[in-house]
């Protein structure tokens, strides 16, 4: 098999976590290789996202570095060999790799967790509102990609309608409730929306009003996607070049704070559909 050369997030994460359990155990490239029997520059595009590795390469690559910790090593697994293709594959060479990367996170999170201080977040967006967000990008989108960014962005939201939805917690900061993207009667919808979604057992969603005062990480908006077992969660930040994702273990405590800090300042859920519902009546 000819090596990649863009590997999506999944498989970089893949490669990250088999480099981290082979270095760990103090286990040279040279050894894993032939172990393996391949040459020693397939283990650095396996460690590097570029190569594919098998369920039982992968165990045994794990065995051999003493990894012990079973369920991780299972989960590492199934993260490495999907069932099947996403339908976010759908769109690869259409769209930026980065929005494929954030719906199959979102997709293999067993938990999300997020917060918002100027956007409604992307999985609660109504068509219209969505639209408003596309309209504004910078360079204008060609006819086409806006469109498949409208309906890709529609598809993602799926992952909380599925029959085993994730949990899914959120923070919005009441600016984001008052932005005026497309309109009066635009806005009125997407809060009902809001409040509508926010019915649902596994959803979550809190207002962080302006009178809380400040709070870590103001302005920043990020995803907090909890993995099979801890040490494969993931934040992922946006950015105006495209999605960022963070996986050392300092980094995801200091988020995991951030999140803690901002639910704890933030009104509980029946507060905040009351909270969103006086906003709309004042439109």
């Amino acid at each position: 098999m000819v090596a990649r050369t863009s590997p999506t997030e999944r498989q970089k994460r893949v490669g990250l976590e088999l480099h981290k359990m082979r270095v760990a155990s103090g286990v040279s490239a040279e050894s894993v290789a032939s172990l393996l029997g391949v040459d020693r520059s397939k283990i650095s595009n396996m460690e590097r996202g570029l190569r594919n590795i098998s369920a039982d390469r992968l165990r045994s690559w794990a065995c051999h570095c003493d990894c012990s910790d079973d369920t991780y090593v299972t989960a590492l697994t199934k993260l490495a060999q999907p069932e099947s293709p996403g339908w976010w594959e759908r769109y690869r060479g259409a769209l930026p790799g980065g929005l494929l990367d954030i719906a199959e996170l979102e997709a293999n999170a067993a938990r999300l967790r997020t917060a918002h201080t100027v956007h409604i977040p992307g999985l609660l967006q109504t068509v219209d509102h969505a639209r408003t967000i596309f309209d504004v990008a910078v360079p204008p989108l060609p006819k086409r990609e806006f469109e498949l960014r409208m309906v890709h962005r529609m598809e993602r939201q799926r992952v909380l309608m599925q029959d085993d939805p994730p949990e899914y917690h959120c923070v919005v900061h009441e600016a984001a409730l008052r932005m005026q993207f497309g309109g009066r009667t635009v806005v009125r919808a997407q809060l009902e929306h809001l409040m509508h979604m926010s019915e649902l057992s596994h959803i979550v969603l809190r207002v962080l009003p302006v009178a809380s005062g400040a709070f870590p990480g103001s302005g920043q908006t990020l995803v907090y996607a909890e993995g099979a077992v801890p040490a494969l969660d993931t934040v992922q930040i946006d950015s105006t070049h495209g999605p960022e994702f963070v996986y050392v273990e300092a980094q995801l405590a200091k988020y995991r704070d951030q999140l803690d800090w901002m639910e704890r300042l933030a009104l509980d859920p029946e507060a905040s559909r009351r909270f969103i519902h006086d906003i709309a009546r004042q439109l």
